[in-house]
């Protein structure tokens, strides 16, 4: 008869060879600040006649959708994000002024016919392409008359291009050509005004041998110019994109450079390759064998959750790259809880075997594992429901990570150690001896809690000099949450700040906030326009040489102040759902003990930002949540063992418990955490500036909750004890075995 360890090996190798295959067979989908191009995101506004619903929205997305197929981008993505909001990536369009003209224009197309030239002063006037003022007639025909429009050449009329024409409505156009063209040859009647949101972008002549009240028959016309081919091109699809339903309004635009893109991918693989490289070589010091076994495993949680990514379509931005490389730190901990959890029970009982202690290490780690990762599910879906942009990204990889892993650890690393566990002799295994750090615990047997008060007093005057910080300096809120734009330029040789600065207020604007350090120059202001930026470069190239646009953002008034609302929504949410999470999985105490270390966590590492003036921004959001889901993912494994022991000791102090939970539960927490300081230092030295403060910000966090598990939650659960009246938990009742029935003999 088959048993579990046969379909545990049998799903294992199934999920392995269905992740290769994934792997091999399908391209992932790179987001565009790793492939280059621009981001424009649109808001709809509603209109005296229209108002701007997700229908509206729907129509709109169809008429740009028109565009960006017309500008010949390759493979553009347009979606609609909620009910008012269009999100146009345009991959390897690096001109945000082009694009958004292009795109975005709020567009009412009207063909009028022209009735006569205007004075200077008239204000029903409108210009045309060269200046000269006309003076227009009621529309004749509106932009949903064009069933089509696009440019074309012809070698045999010569170099130029052209724009052809077709009309739904032939006859309308025929009228309308036929009475303009009674006027004289050079009249400003005889010429047919392109109207495009109050603005002439084409106004042609009639071709003389068009005859009076005859006009163009046929619904087909061409507009023939000294056009280049661009010029045609985007009249063709001003035409042809028609009228808009409704208004749009760009709250968002990030534009990045194919060159950065590709310099993140590749600091990102050599962080993933050398965390990868570090953190397996400490497991298997620490573990020997069991710790190589459970590297074979981590390369296959790479595998599975890189294969998930691909198959479920996600774009991979650079948040989302952090994250995957992240998630490897954070996979290991589910290894490292079972391993230690196996030490202890081959502690206890050698006799039984390596087998036996492994088997028990995987049941009794189960609950902190499940519990651990529920509270980095919550966080990765707060970022995935109240982030934007990238950042998004980087909950969904999270949450992939976190599943991954899970597999990894409880499917991959138990077969291998099944197999090998009767084969290897225990001091081979890692799993025989307790280990450097819990030896040395056990020696020593040092009674932390007795000095709680200190400790608490130690996290509050750290909580007070980071408070101290965000009130003197203030947080540096990046454009996400402040509005404005901001540009990133690299020149051929450095620059100093002063003379960057002079550039940017020769460009107009005085008051920007700008950085330079080496050879990139960083402008952030809320006034910064398209035409300002492209101003600001031509300066900087005065003092510079060759600049180099790197990327751009711009966030709108309105979406930063709801990025800002946002940020606030999702760390309160992320502590509230945690305590709620914890009052029912523990005790209340417990949960209020993890929520008062969580707000030092947090608290420490925003002032720590405030006082190196680091930006706060979507990725800093990303690292915060991120940080709460590992801090209560610590404090979840000291509470889970907690329970434990003071389910067993009923009659010793809660403090005792505590302090030995402390003490078993450390070398678990000393091993993960370096586990993921080795990928966050890879982060560091191989990311770029925005990878290296969310690492800044991971390590802070990590090192904090790792730190605040045991001085600042196991104290505060002591003193909140005294206000709960309840006895500890009961143990668990064994069930009673069932009588055999029969005698048990088999014929």
């Amino acid at each position: 008869m088959f048993r579990a360890p046969f379909w545990r090996a049998v799903t294992a190798l199934a999920v392995i060879a269905i992740s290769s295959v994934l792997t091999l067979t399908m391209e992932p989908r790179l987001g565009l600040d790793l492939r280059g191009g621009t981001q424009l995101v649109f808001e709809a506004r509603d209109s005296p006649t229209v108002k701007a619903d997700a229908a509206a929205t729907d129509r709109a997305l169809s008429v740009l959708r028109q565009r960006a197929d017309a500008l010949g981008v390759v493979d553009p993505t347009l979606v609609r994000s909620g009910e008012k909001r269009i999100i146009v990536e345009l991959p390897g369009v690096l001109d945000p002024r082009k694009a958004a003209e292009v795109i975005g224009r709020t567009a009412q197309l009207a063909f009028h016919p022209v009735t006569g030239a205007a004075e200077k002063g008239d204000k029903s006037a409108l210009p045309d392409e060269n200046g000269q003022l006309l003076k227009l007639g009621p529309p004749a025909i509106t932009g949903d008359g064009v069933s089509d429009a696009a440019e074309q050449s012809d070698p045999q009329r010569g170099p130029g291009w052209f724009v052809t024409l077709n009309f739904r409505d032939a006859a309308a156009w025929q009228k309308l050509t036929g009475a303009a063209a009674c006027e004289p040859v050079g009249d400003p009647k005889r010429r047919v005004a392109i109207v495009l949101d109050k603005e002439i972008i084409s106004s042609p002549p009639l071709d003389p041998s068009v005859a009076c009240q005859a006009g163009i028959p046929g619904g087909k016309s061409e507009i023939t110019g000294s056009f280049t081919h661009q010029e045609a091109r985007d009249l063709a699809v001003l035409i042809k994109g028609g009228a808009l339903p409704v208004p749009l309004a760009m709250v968002e635009q990030r534009t990045v450079g194919p060159t950065l893109g590709e310099a993140a991918i590749e600091a990102s693989a050599q962080a993933a390759i050398v965390g990868l490289i570090l953190t397996a070589g400490f497991i298997i010091i620490v573990y020997r064998l069991s710790g190589l076994l459970s590297t074979v495993a981590l390369v296959c949680y790479g595998l599975i959750s890189y294969a998930a990514l691909v198959a479920m379509g996600a774009t991979l931005t650079l948040p989302g790259l952090a994250g995957f490389v992240l998630a490897i730190g954070m996979a290991i901990d589910a290894n490292v809880l079972v391993f230690e959890r196996a030490r202890e029970e081959y502690v206890q009982a050698p006799k039984r075997g390596l087998k036996s202690a492994m088997a028990k290490g995987f049941k009794n780690a189960w609950s902190a594992i499940a519990d651990s990762n529920i509270t980095t599910l919550i966080a990765a879906g707060l970022l995935f429901w109240l982030a934007s942009g990238p950042v998004k990204g980087f909950g969904v990889t999270l949450a992939v990570g976190v599943l991954a892993s899970l597999v990894s650890a409880m499917l991959i690393t138990r077969v291998l150690t099944e197999l090998a566990m009767n084969k290897m002799s225990p001091r081979l295994s890692g799993v025989s001896s307790p280990g450097a750090v819990r030896t040395w615990l056990a020696r020593r047997n040092p009674q932390l809690m007795k000095s709680r008060k200190v400790w608490l007093s130690v996290a509050g005057g750290l909580a007070l000099v980071a408070v101290a910080g965000l009130v003197v300096r203030g947080l540096n809120f990046g454009v996400e949450f402040t509005g404005g734009r901001l540009v990133e330029f690299t020149t051929n040789r450095p620059i100093p700040a002063e003379v960057a600065s002079e550039a940017v207020s020769r460009a107009g604007l005085p008051t920007a906030v700008v950085q330079s350090s080496g050879d990139t120059v960083t402008v952030r202001a809320a006034e910064l326009g398209l035409n300002e930026a492209a101003q600001i470069e031509q300066e900087l190239e005065r003092g510079a040489g060759e600049v180099t646009k790197q990327r751009e953002e711009f966030i709108g008034p309105s979406l930063g102040e709801e990025l800002r609302r946002n940020a606030l929504i999702a760390l309160g949410v992320a502590v509230a759902m945690q305590l709620l999470y914890l009052a029912v999985r523990f005790r209340w105490t417990f949960g209020a003990a993890t929520v008062i270390a969580l707000l030092v966590d947090v608290i420490v590492v925003a002032g720590l930002f405030a006082w190196l003036g680091k930006p706060i921004d979507g990725v800093f959001l990303a690292a915060m949540l991120t940080i709460v889901g590992y801090s209560v993912n610590d404090k979840v494994v000291v509470f889970d063992r907690v329970r434990e022991l003071w389910t067993a000791r009923r009659k010793e102090p809660f403090a005792t418990s505590v302090n030995a939970a402390i003490l078993q539960t450390m070398p678990r927490t000393v091993n993960t955490g370096l586990g993921a300081l080795f990928i966050l230092m890879a982060l560091m030295v191989f990311g770029g500036d925005s990878l290296q403060d969310f690492a800044i910000a991971l390590v802070a966090g990590i090192v904090m909750g790792t730190l605040s598990s045991s001085f600042v939650a196991g104290p505060a659960s002591i003193m909140l004890s005294r206000f709960d009246g309840r006895p500890p938990p009961e143990p668990a009742k064994r069930r009673a075995p069932e009588a055999r029935r029969g005698s048990g003999a088999v014929v």
